[in-house]
């Protein structure tokens, strides 16, 4: 094979790795979002900086964040499920169970809701690590 040849398939391959690799962009945007206004004394806080965190590995490529969204592209998921925000958000609630009880049956919801974004890029792995942090509120009529 000459060298020609074997630049060609050198791009070939690079490319359809590239085609068929990983790619996940998450963020917390809905088009039904509940808007909890506070505006009556209807309510108490139950806790306080409540946090859950999620986090995904990946082989060959890169993760970055801008603001709520973080983005990550690769060649192949080594660990974690890629869906950052839904875990974060199941984890949150999964630590606050843990300290009060149930939410299930409970007037609750979450407010000041705050993301935190991190990224490891090496040369052969990203890693993208997500944090909420949130307050929860108890309805009381």
């Amino acid at each position: 094979m000459n060298r020609h040849q074997s630049l060609t398939l050198a791009v070939i391959v690079l490319s359809a790795m590239l085609l068929t690799g990983c790619s996940s962009s998450g963020s917390f945007i809905a088009a039904n979002v509940t808007d909890v206004q506070l505006q009556r004394n209807n309510f108490t806080i139950v806790a306080q900086n409540v946090t859950g965190e999620s986090q995904a590995g990946y082989l060959l490529g890169g993760t970055f964040s801008t603001g709520f969204a973080t983005n990550t592209f690769a060649i192949a998921r080594v660990s974690g499920s890629g869906m950052l925000y839904k875990e974060a958000v199941e984890n949150l609630w999964k630590n606050y169970e843990a300290e009060h009880g149930p939410a299930k049956g409970k007037k609750v919801a979450l407010v000041n809701v705050r993301y935190d974004a991190d990224a490891l890029n090496l040369v052969i792995y990203t890693q993208a690590k997500l944090m909420i942090r949130a307050d929860v509120v108890e309805f009381t009529d």
